[in-house]
């Protein structure tokens, strides 16, 4: 700081010296307490003489930076340095007995378990994240099919089916991948009888994708930090999900803290895919819905069910070993599920793959243990 000098040789009286802080403090109130004494008996408006000098911010004081949020793969939620800018890609795959082992499974970042004809089941298995060298058997699409692939704005690959079947999909704004139309990536696999024989390549699924076709918004939301997930914290303990959804239908859970996943069994028989792993999830979802007959019938005569997601029921939602009771809705066939917990916030599910079985109200069941 430069300190104040009074008056040196050769300087005249005229001459104004620097003033200190405190003589501009004195100066500053001398000013204002004579604004004051004006504005009194006036009446008017006290101005106040501010400060020119501009505010600094001590950087030492400043508040920490909002945290950048990393970027993660949208339907797990895995952290990732950049996410593919592909859509996400839903195949049909089959479920019953002669198609299994399945190929490519463990390889979904979602699937979906439907109730269709005859109480058997068929899976819609979105990928994104991972793309599996083959997948398959695949097989054709049903009428819940726009309800679950449609929030993705994705692709979905099948062998065929009725015809208001497939348009109800692209109505949904789902683009399609049809064997049965001459759509490139499928082939009949040898030592496979038909119609169980048909698999495709996902990575041929991919390249005719149209130009507008980008990665899928966030569906269900999962946790930034592992462990912290609506079930995992708020939680009861789980060891067993049972889930039957039909009379010909069943599938159990089973919680393995080493793997930190629930293994899946059909009925009570390990599930595994061709390559031998074993399928598992870290996320299990039971929806409870309602099936009802879509008057159409498959070419054996029987009748075709219809899942309903458009609408709102009770679930439950397993991660890290334990379980929630929670709520869900869809409103549109383009609106993503909402998953809500007994607190009424949104529920959180573990990073990682989910599977999401379709309970049906009437006939379908789960329990815990």
């Amino acid at each position: 700081m430069t300190r104040n000098r009074g008056p040196q040789q050769g300087e005249g009286q005229g001459t104004v010296t620097a003033a200190t802080p405190g003589h501009l403090g004195r100066n500053l109130g001398v000013l204002v307490a004579v604004a004051l004494v004006l504005a009194a008996c006036s009446g008017g408006p006290v101005d106040v003489p501010t400060s020119t000098v501009p505010a600094t911010v001590d950087p030492d004081k400043a508040g920490p930076p909002d945290p950048a949020i990393p970027p993660a793969w949208p339907l797990t939620g895995v952290p990732v340095d950049e996410v593919d800018d592909r859509p996400a890609l839903a195949v049909k795959i089959e479920n019953l007995p002669q198609a299994r082992p399945q190929t490519g499974l463990e390889q979904a970042d979602m699937v979906w378990e439907e109730v269709v004809e005859g109480g058997i089941t068929r899976f819609v298995a979105v990928y994104h994240s991972q793309s599996p060298e083959t997948v398959g058997p695949v097989r054709s699409v049903r009428p819940m099919d726009p309800a679950i692939v449609g929030p993705t704005r994705g692709v979905l690959a099948f062998s065929g089916g009725q015809p208001p079947f497939v348009e109800a999909v692209r109505a949904a704004g789902i683009q399609t991948v049809v064997h049965d139309e001459g759509d490139d990536g499928f082939f009949l696999k040898k030592g496979k009888r038909a119609p169980h024989n048909l698999y495709g390549t996902p990575a041929d699924f991919w390249a005719q994708a149209d130009d507008d076709r980008t990665a899928p918004p966030t569906q269900l939301r999962h946790v930034r930090i592992p462990g912290q997930g609506t079930a995992t914290t708020t939680g009861a303990p789980l060891s067993l999900l049972d889930v039957k959804l039909t009379f010909a239908s069943r599938a159990q859970w089973v919680w393995d803290a080493e793997q930190a996943a629930f293994l899946r069994n059909e009925g009570t028989t390990p599930a595994a895919s061709s390559d031998g792993t074993r399928l598992s999830a870290q996320n299990v979802v039971a929806l409870s819905v309602e099936v009802r007959d879509t008057q159409f019938k498959d070419p054996a005569g029987t009748p075709v069910p219809e899942t309903l997601l458009v609408g709102s029921g009770d679930g439950l939602v397993a991660s890290g070993g334990k379980h929630v009771a929670v709520t869900w809705s869809q409103e549109s066939v383009d609106e993503p599920l909402v998953l809500t917990g007994p607190d009424g916030e949104p529920v959180l599910l573990e990073q990682g793959v989910t599977w999401v079985e379709l309970v049906p109200r009437e006939g379908g069941s789960w329990t815990v243990s």
